[in-house]
């Protein structure tokens, strides 16, 4: 059984994902002096009143509206390294995650999916297009399938997965 979140926008810079207990994952984009920056919260306690935001990850856009760097946590990379292009196939994107493992994105079998392999070749996500449905919580464009408990077991992976998947798409809708 997967755990479906709901994608909203086509741009995933300024988007949300949520289920039927409400949002999950805020992406929200702001400029200010010409600089862009893409703040990440997640609900802890989706659809109940007085919930409250955690801050997953703030990413920071290069002057040209290319990949910059990323803060998550108390760790700073560049974007890069949460969507490494494979030099075999650069529809391939490789990130190192919370558990020190190598994942990687990549066009699914069907020619719509991309799914998240596990280093074993398992896949443990996926993004899936879809028709723009309107919710109330906006258009929805995408959905992110989590299929492997594992992941949504362990939070840190489930962020590191969700950054990951926002990043995916952004490189493959902007060309980064």
């Amino acid at each position: 059984m997967t755990n479906v979140l709901s994608w909203t926008s086509d741009d995933p810079r300024q988007s949300q994902l949520f289920n039927s207990y409400g949002p999950m994952y805020r992406f929200q984009t702001d400029e200010s002096r010409g600089q862009r920056v893409t703040t990440i919260t997640k609900s802890i306690s989706p659809g109940s009143r007085g919930g409250r935001d955690d801050k997953v990850a703030k990413l920071e856009w290069a002057p040209n509206g290319g990949l910059g760097r990323a803060i998550i946590g108390k760790s700073m990379m560049s974007m890069v390294d949460l969507v490494k292009p494979d030099p075999r196939n650069f529809a391939y994107r490789t990130f190192s995650a919370p558990d020190g493992q190598t994942y990687r994105w990549r066009p699914g079998g069907n020619v719509h999916d991309v799914v998240l392999q596990d280093p074993y070749g398992n896949v443990i996500a996926f993004v899936r297009p879809v028709r723009p449905t309107r919710y109330p919580l906006g258009d929805v464009y995408a959905e992110l399938h989590f299929v492997s408990p594992s992941v949504t077991a362990s939070p840190p992976m489930m962020d590191a997965v969700t950054v990951s998947a926002m990043l995916y798409r952004f490189c493959m809708a902007f060309g980064a």
